[in-house]
């Protein structure tokens, strides 16, 4: 297939679409409805929106996600619930110890150039499975085997970071995983950077309490 043929291929599906009304809203706008979303959850008040009938078959059309959502596999992170948002409302890319590859990278470009959205968010969240295998790895010198092994080899520059810091190991390794991943997406080419030093993208880091539901903002 030709690269033009391709280009095509995953262009939104009408010039009406995702990308002209997904720049209206403003990243720092963006931001607030997770956070408002997140309040809600914490509350127990949560008002599950664009969740009906209307709102499924209008993105049957095209899709206009105000965030994209680079968080943990983790059963009890997802961030639709933990947001209270709904359908349409977040592009989700989810890798065990919310790590970013090359697939992953593609995915969050898409979001950025295809579908028009503006905030980035890396969510990070306590106690996390991945994060703990890999500092249980480095104290043990012996890595997972297996696919298990790229993912930690992902995440142990940031339990480098870590190991520097006062405190609970594991803790501070996920809030320097998300440091680190959010780094590396600010300087990747040819798509995220550019549109991060114009403003329109931009990226927000925060990590998740599985205990008391609570997203706090890093950055």
């Amino acid at each position: 297939m030709r690269l033009s043929k391709m280009k095509a291929a995953v262009a939104p599906a009408s010039s009406h679409g995702g990308a002209h009304h997904a720049s209206a809203i403003a990243p720092e706008e963006a931001l607030a409805r997770l956070l408002a979303g997140n309040a809600r959850f914490c509350a127990g008040k949560t008002i599950h929106p664009h969740q009906t009938l209307a709102r499924r078959k209008s993105l049957s059309r095209a899709q206009a996600p105000h965030t994209i959502v680079v968080c943990c596999s983790d059963s009890r992170v997802p961030p639709e619930l933990l947001f209270d948002q709904g359908l349409g409302d977040l592009f989700v890319v989810r890798v065990a110890g919310n790590v970013v590859d090359e697939a992953a990278l593609g995915s969050i470009e898409y979001a950025a150039e295809h579908l028009g959205t503006r905030a980035l968010l890396v969510l990070g969240h306590s106690k996390c499975g991945a994060v703990k295998a890999t500092v249980d790895a480095w104290k043990k010198g012996a890595f997972p085997e297996g696919h298990v092994y790229r993912v930690a080899s992902l995440i142990l520059p940031a339990v480098s970071d870590a190991r520097r810091l006062k405190g609970d190991l594991v803790a501070n390794a996920v809030t320097a995983n998300v440091r680190r991943v959010a780094s590396g997406l600010r300087a990747s080419r040819p798509v995220l950077a550019p549109r991060l030093s114009r403003g329109i993208l931009k990226i927000y880091g925060a990590v998740y309490d599985l205990d008391t539901g609570r997203v706090s903002r890093l950055f």
